[in-house]
């Protein structure tokens, strides 16, 4: 049994070399499997389009149409030009970024994917940025979602929201690590559209208007990718090939199989492997190291989302892809280490319950963050209105 395993591999793996050849001819192939898998189980793929819908009408839906009307306002309201204003400075210089990208950050940072590809191409497509910039603001402006991390990982998969933290804290120092290992220009580029600024003044109801359309359009597009792979995904866990391989390399590593089920599903959609790793009886050190890697690897479902906006310009997705491998690596040694450094100051404090423990450095935190940037905030305001 285990020659023939090996023999399929090796059959497999000379396919794919000859069809790589073939952009096309590889394409057909693997849509015509698609088929057949769907002829073969009707209610296996139906199933996995109502879990694909519900995932997006109940989790990704509802917070990423609000962003998208609210971003899209901003951004044909001069958004753009006062971000860079007000927070570009003290955003974007450290990261080596223009101050424009002040806007994509924060949207990234409070949304996660896929705006931060969204809005970065957008700067491009206006001439705001430079193809360069682009292409570093899309592996830097690139997490996941904090409600993601906190909520559905933290709270609902790992049972931890303490974890919850330590895992957004991780995923935001490796966007801010690839910042330095992104090479940057030495030559500051002027964005054309900066060089003689003109205020804009649209018509309210067309901004809203062109707004929810965009909004809309693009949350379509997103719910496809989702519900698509979400039908890859539960033809994959009931594939009895898929279910051999899985065995066969568990068994071969000595590496729990519902670990391995969870990593290669995960590398196509983020959610289902991390839920995968979460319920499996690995250690919880392992637990935090795949699914730190996983949620900012992102997935072949969210590349793609990604995709959606890049193609129409020359960015390469393949050095897309490689840098995040590398940042989903970077945050995994984020995440055990502060995972272990803070759980053993926090084992020390007995007289403090764990969860009162844990509000009460949230709060402290967030407190301390908006007391230190206050005055800045107000300095910024009063120079940018030309405030005596």
């Amino acid at each position: 049994m285990e020659v023939l395993f090996y023999l399929l591999i090796f059959a497999i793996l000379i396919l794919l070399f000859i069809l790589l050849k073939d952009k096309n001819l590889l394409i057909t192939i693997v849509c015509s499997i698609f088929i057949i898998e769907i002829i073969l189980a009707p209610k296996l793929c139906i199933d996995g389009v109502i879990s694909g819908s519900l995932l997006f009408f109940y989790k990704v839906f509802p917070s990423l149409f609000s962003f998208l009307v609210v971003s899209n306002i901003i951004l044909s309201c001069d958004g753009v030009y006062i971000y860079s204003k007000l927070i570009g400075k003290a955003l974007c210089k450290p990261l080596r970024l223009p101050t424009s990208c002040s806007f994509v950050l924060i949207i990234s940072t409070l949304c996660g994917y896929p705006l931060g590809a969204k809005y970065a191409c957008q700067l491009y497509e206006k001439r705001i940025i430079d193809l360069f910039t682009c292409e570093r603001l899309l592996n830097i402006a690139s997490n996941a979602s904090p409600l993601f991390m906190l909520g559905s990982v933290g709270v609902s998969m790992l049972k931890s929201p303490f974890i919850g933290y330590i895992l957004l804290l991780s995923n935001l120092l490796s966007c801010i690590f690839m910042s330095f290992l992104i090479p940057s220009k030495k030559v500051c580029y002027k964005p054309i559209a900066h060089r003689n600024h003109t205020h804009v003044n649209e018509n309210i109801g067309k901004v809203f208007k062109n707004s929810i359309e965009d909004s809309l359009k693009n949350c379509i597009s997103i719910g496809g990718f989702v519900i698509l792979f979400s039908v890859v995904n539960s033809i994959l866990k009931n594939n009895a090939l898929f279910n051999l391989l899985i065995s066969s390399i568990s068994s071969i590593t000595h590496i729990s199989g519902s670990i391995m089920e969870g990593i290669f599903l995960g590398m196509i959609e983020m959610t289902n492997g991390c839920s995968l790793i979460s319920s499996s009886t690995a250690s919880l050190n392992l637990k935090i190291i795949l699914v730190s890697f996983l949620f900012t690897f992102s997935g072949l479902s969210i590349i793609s989302q990604v995709y959606s906006f890049t193609y129409k310009f020359k960015i390469s997705l393949k050095k897309y892809s490689l840098r995040k491998i590398l940042q989903g690596i970077i945050c995994s040694i984020f995440s055990l280490s502060l995972y272990n450094l803070f759980s053993l100051k926090l084992s020390q404090e007995t007289f403090l319950p764990y969860y009162k423990l844990t509000t009460y450095f949230s709060y402290l935190f967030i407190l301390t963050i908006l007391l230190l940037i206050t005055p800045w905030i107000l300095y910024k305001l009063k120079h940018l209105f030309h405030v005596s």
